[in-house]
This record gives structure tokens, sequence and C-alpha cells, in this order.
């Protein structure tokens, strides 16, 4: 599994290719919108900004899974939301949005899940790597 170095520099390079780009490229990848996450951090209590892909949208809520690309550990973000939830979400040119973030219950996630893995193969791919249940996370207006 790629190391918590890996995916730091996979998101900085997200990022620059949206700076260069001018912002026209880096909003859609494997099919799915791509948002800007900014979180706090649960030990440092620092901001974090991370760019996250939603494969799926429920009226204003948005919904994103902690997959760490099928690792055995969550993702630091899925930690730094469950301990502060308050988060700010922007999509492609658009202002930032504040946000609540939570868990999704099981019943949501068995509800959600199905519809998450039939157009995403990644993720689908991403749960057979694992024995842990990947998390779906619903970021909800504030």
């Amino acid at each position: 599994m790629a190391s918590d170095h890996a995916f730091k520099a996979l998101n900085t390079m997200h990022r620059l290719l949206v700076r260069i780009s001018g912002g026209r490229l880096g909003w859609r990848a494997g099919g799915m919108q791509v948002l800007e996450v900014s979180t706090t951090g649960r030990r440092s209590g620092r901001p974090h900004t991370l760019k996250l892909t939603t494969p799926l949208r429920e009226g204003s809520t948005i919904v994103l899974v902690a997959s760490r690309g099928g690792d055995d550990r969550n993702p630091d973000w899925y930690h730094n939301v469950c301990a502060n939830p308050d988060v700010a979400v922007r999509t492609r040119g658009g202002p930032w949005q504040a946000m609540r973030a939570r868990p999704a219950t099981a019943t949501e996630r068995d509800e959600l899940w199905p519809r998450v893995v039939a157009d995403n193969r990644w993720y689908r791919n991403y749960q057979t790597k694992t024995t842990r249940v990947i998390p779906l996370v619903l970021l909800e207006p504030r």
C-alpha cells in the first residue's frame, strides 16, 4: 500500500495541476467530481486541505469514501473529520462552503455503498483489498 508520503505527494501534484492549468484541469478524476476539502488536524489543530473525489451526492449532502486505496487503515482525513466535524468544501471555481462531516450509519452505508460502487470500480476493488469496512462520510451543509 502507498505510504503517507506517497498520498501527500499525489495530493500536492494534484493541487499543482489545478494551479498550473488555471483551474481548467484537475476537477474530475475517475469520472467523479473532485472537491477541495479543508479539515482540522485532530492532534495538531492545524488546517489541512486536500483533494478528494465524490462519487455521489444526495441533494445537498456530499458522499466521500474513506478508502485510502484499500489500505487496512482509514485515511488521516477520516480521523480528522471524526474528531473535528466542521469542514470547508470548495468545488471547481466555487467559494468555500461550511459543512459538517459525519460517518454514515451502518444503515446509510448499506443503502449508499451499492450506488457508490456501481459506477466506480476503484472503490469496489479497494474493498476487496481490505478486511475493514470502508467508511462513507456524509458532508452536510451547516
